[in-house]
């Protein structure tokens, strides 16, 4: 009898801003491999949260918001952003925000939050191979990848990039704060207890300060094709 062949992963983690969501949608397009977005599912599950009143710190209540959302991703009509619906609404706008990434960042340090998505997140290991892209996704989620990458950049330049996001986007943001914010995101994730940020021991690691999308592409395209 012929061994079942294992569905192929590629994850690509890293910080807030160092290019993932981009870079992971573009290699998912070239391989023709499904994506996994998974700081969307904590970012939809804040701002479920919110919109039910809860208080970020009731771990018992964020648990049950965690457990019940309804989380689903749509291509989007002009080929850019994945649309992501939250309890049937498109949130997609909304989860791009700084509060909603602050609420992610909160609730991802609960393990039982953190528990009830992991599920969800094998769940979306299909053939023919999956794209995915986070902050534990190969030292957590998929240990067993056979390709990660762990993409970095300054905090100066991933402050310029998402101040340029968020501007073409109409908001009302400074360059100065977003760095603060980037910087504080960056210490509560990499020191939290659960599932810290840093790179998986066989990562490749990728610094795309300075680097064209493309350039970023093509190596991260070679850890799978070399």
């Amino acid at each position: 009898m012929s061994r079942p062949v294992t569905v192929p992963v590629l994850t690509i983690d890293g910080p807030s801003g160092s290019g993932k969501g981009t870079i992971s949608r573009l290699v998912a397009e070239q391989l023709g491999w499904r994506l996994l977005d998974s700081g969307a599912l904590y970012r939809a599950v804040g701002y479920a949260a919110g919109a039910a009143g809860l208080d970020l710190s009731d771990v018992e209540a964020v648990t049950r918001c965690a457990q019940s959302t309804r989380i689903r991703f749509q291509p989007s009509a002009d080929g850019h952003d994945t649309r992501v619906l939250v309890n049937g609404h498109d949130a997609t706008d909304e989860l791009r925000t700084e509060t909603a990434g602050a609420a992610a960042s909160a609730i991802a340090s609960i393990p039982t939050v953190r528990q009830a998505l992991v599920d969800m997140q094998l769940g979306f290991r299909k053939a023919p191979g999956l794209v995915a892209d986070g902050r534990d996704m190969g030292t957590v989620i998929f240990p067993d990848a056979a390709h990660k990458v762990f993409l970095t950049a300054s905090a100066a330049e991933r402050a310029k990039r998402r101040y340029k996001q968020l501007k073409e986007k109409g908001l009302s943001v400074t360059l100065s704060g977003l760095q603060r914010e980037i910087e504080a995101r960056d210490a509560r994730d990499a020191s939290r207890a659960v599932a810290p940020l840093k790179p998986a021991a066989d990562a490749v690691l990728v610094d795309t300060t300075g680097m064209p999308i493309a350039d970023v592409v093509a190596k991260v395209l070679a850890v799978v094709r070399p």
